[in-house]
Parts: structure tokens; sequence; C-alpha cells
């Protein structure tokens, strides 16, 4: 999650992210679309962000990635047939080493100091995930929002 401002032209960055939000999603369909078609069934469950909902200043491209995450697993879905199923959580602010690999400064403190007070544990997003792929093989819980309550 490198985000910055546009202005900063981390153009290395944003390949980065382009990499591994949008590309990763279409590899990890390309692999396992043969494997559900061949079985019958399978659940894809994809991971998006709050930011897919939202657009806010220096987070363009993140947001950007995460709004096409969504857009190709909707697409999936529709896709799909009443076989596969397809989940799409977009969790809030999580405690992970995200800000870990912010470049621009000034983002990453703010992102660690925001993480710092109210992000939620990763457990939550498991229990989410849980909740999507417990469901009878007929029922399809498009998408699941997780965030922490004092997120706005």
């Amino acid at each position: 999650m490198p985000i910055s401002p546009l202005d900063d032209l981390r153009v290395e960055d944003w390949g980065e992210m382009i990499d591994v939000n949008i590309k990763g999603v279409l590899y990890g369909i390309a692999e396992a679309l043969p494997v559900f078609r061949k079985q019958g069934s399978g659940h894809f469950v994809n991971t998006a962000s709050t930011a897919g909902h939202r657009v806010v200043p220096n987070q363009s491209v993140y947001t950007g990635t995460k709004f096409a995450v969504r857009a190709i697993s909707e697409g999936l879905r529709q896709e799909a047939g009443d076989k596969l199923r397809v989940t799409i959580i977009p969790p809030g602010l999580t405690w992970t080493s995200f800000a870990g690999g912010v470049t621009n400064p000034k983002m990453k403190a703010q992102l660690t100091e925001v993480r710092d007070k109210f992000a939620m544990p990763p457990d939550a997003i498991a229990r989410a995930v849980a909740l999507a792929i417990e469901q009878p093989a007929d029922v399809d819980v498009s998408e699941v929002v997780v965030r922490p309550t004092a997120q706005g």
C-alpha cells in the first residue's frame, strides 16, 4: 500500500500496486478458474479495501486498484454460473504491517499513527471469510465490508 500524493510521481510504486492488487487477482483467477470448472465447484474470496468504496486524497492509485478488484470480482460472479461463488472482502483499517510498504515518509507516519490508534485485529477479517464460505453451496455472499467502528 505505497500511498502518496500523485505529485510525488512514484511511478514504480504505482506499478507495484497494479502488479499486486490487480494482476495478482487476475493470476489467481487464471489458476483457480479451470480447476473450479473441472471439479464443478469453487469459491473465490478476493480482498479489496474500503478504499475501493471511497476516493480520498493521496490514495488515488491504491483506490483505483481496489475499485478494479471489486469490478473484476463482480464480473467474475456474474460469469461464474450457479456452481461457483465469488466474495469480495473489503477490510477497513486492519492491524498489519501495511505501513511498511509506504515509501512517502509523511504518509507512512500518518498511517502508522492511525493504525496504532484504532485498527481492528486481523482475525476480524478471517471471521468475515468464514461467514462467506460457511454458507450453503447455493448461497453466494457477494461482499462483506468489515471496518473498525471508529473508522469514518
